[in-house]
């Protein structure tokens, strides 16, 4: 049987980026729906930075309290040696003088309290899971969308004005939109990510970046104001690890495998911080998640017509920036604001994309070249100096946005439009 629904924009893609569209949609008076191919949306994965950019549109969508609710405010990034020496520390946040915190949170409960508020303001109907995307096809006045109820096994299509994928690394659309583009690009590390809780986190509201002379890396921070307040701390890690060539990947890589800790000791014998035991740290964690460091190459365009791209869809990077959320949330606020002053959609997905392509093409580059220096000077039996830390995190605050850029530019909350 097949079952036809509307709405202004489907949205494929139940995560960070397509919960904020929709949220972003509504509140200029689009209606939304999102199409969530699980069949249950649960608080999965490990922690995210937010970059002071997505906490001001977080904040312009009335969610900042309950943001801080959940995550901790990073005072600076820390970078270190093996020994857990600070090579260079810049503030961020508001401590750089941004109107706005840089927020550590847990990604799953992120996209729970997207979700709540999806459907608190536009209703439980407004995210259908267990659906499963398939495929569209443009008409004179809009878009079928055409997708599987995955219980029942029902085909079902949908109508919209506009069709948006943000459907993550994986995404189902930009595969129909770029069907020649060719596998992911793998960097040759291998990641393993959990999180600990712990009595403390010696270098406190610092995320602590560390590598030592093989580009081995390690990542820390902080996640949780609920375990703060119980006196303790929640810590997520990061550990990135040379494993193989740099090459292209296969299609089959999954972002949900489990890691072994007895893969990951090896690479860190020779660590030694003063203020944590690693094997402790790896070892307490509930659950370790392996997967490899991937990304893109900048795409030309991302869609056509009535239908573009969103999110990790539209531009996967390395998360060397810690911004692959960040610039979700950004697609979300500038599409809603492209469609509601815009009244035709095909010149108001154009426009969308004319502002962020070139900006998210940025980002994904500067993530490389954080990762090409980091390897550069492994390859010659060194760690990164202090001044080439600083070199580098400085291009690339330029290149992501200062504080004075954020701080002064204005809102990209536009006014409603009735749409009915």
């Amino acid at each position: 049987m097949e079952r036809t629904h509307s709405a202004d924009v489907v949205i494929v893609g139940g995560g960070i980026g397509g919960l904020t569209a929709a949220l972003s949609l509504h509140a200029a008076g689009i209606e939304a729906l999102v199409l969530e191919s699980a069949r249950e949306i649960r608080p999965l994965g490990v922690g995210i930075n937010l970059q002071p950019a997505a906490v001001r549109e977080l904040d312009e969508l009335g969610l900042l309290d309950r943001l801080a609710a959940l995550g901790v405010p990073a005072v600076a990034n820390a970078f270190a040696d093996s020994a857990g020496r600070t090579l260079f520390s810049k503030p961020t946040g508001t401590a750089a003088g941004f109107h706005w915190d840089l927020y550590s949170v847990h990604r799953g409960e992120l996209q729970m309290m997207l979700l709540d508020a999806v459907h608190e303001r536009l209703g439980a109907g407004a995210v259908r899971t267990g659906v499963r995307f398939e495929g569209f096809e443009e008409t004179a006045d809009g878009v079928r969308v055409d997708a599987v109820d995955r219980a029942t096994g029902d085909r079902i299509s949908f109508t919209a004005g506009a069709l948006i994928g943000a459907d993550g690394i994986h995404s189902v659309l930009r595969g129909l939109l770029h069907p020649d583009e060719g596998p992911l690009k793998w960097s040759g590390v291998t990641m393993w990510r959990g999180v600990t809780e712990a009595e403390s986190f010696a270098p406190g509201n610092s995320v602590v970046i560390a590598v030592d002379d093989k580009k081995t890396g390690f990542v820390g921070y902080q996640i949780s104001d609920a375990a703060l307040k119980r006196g303790r701390t929640l810590i997520n890690w990061v550990c990135l690890v040379p494993t193989g060539k740099p090459g292209p990947l296969g299609s089959d890589v999954s972002w949900n495998t489990p890691g072994k800790i007895e893969d990951i000791l090896p690479h860190y014998a020779d660590w030694e911080f003063d203020w944590a035991d690693l094997p402790a740290l790896f070892g307490k964690s509930e659950e370790i998640l392996e997967y490899p460091m991937v990304d893109r190459d900048p795409l030309p365009s991302w869609g056509r017509g009535r239908v573009t791209l969103l999110g990790d869809a539209a531009h996967p990077g390395y998360p060397a920036g810690a911004n692959g959320g960040t610039q979700a949330i950004i697609d979300a606020r500038v599409l809603a604001y492209h469609l509601a002053v815009e009244p035709d959609v095909v010149k108001a997905l154009a426009a969308y994309e004319e502002d962020r392509r070139e900006a998210t093409a940025a980002v994904v580059l500067a993530n490389r070249e954080v990762d090409r220096v980091g390897r550069n000077t492994s390859a010659q039996g060194k760690t990164a100096s202090g001044e080439d830390i600083e070199k580098v995190t400085e291009s690339y605050q330029k290149t992501t946005g200062e504080a004075e850029k954020l701080n002064t530019r204005a809102s990209l909350t536009p006014p409603r439009v009735n749409r009915g």
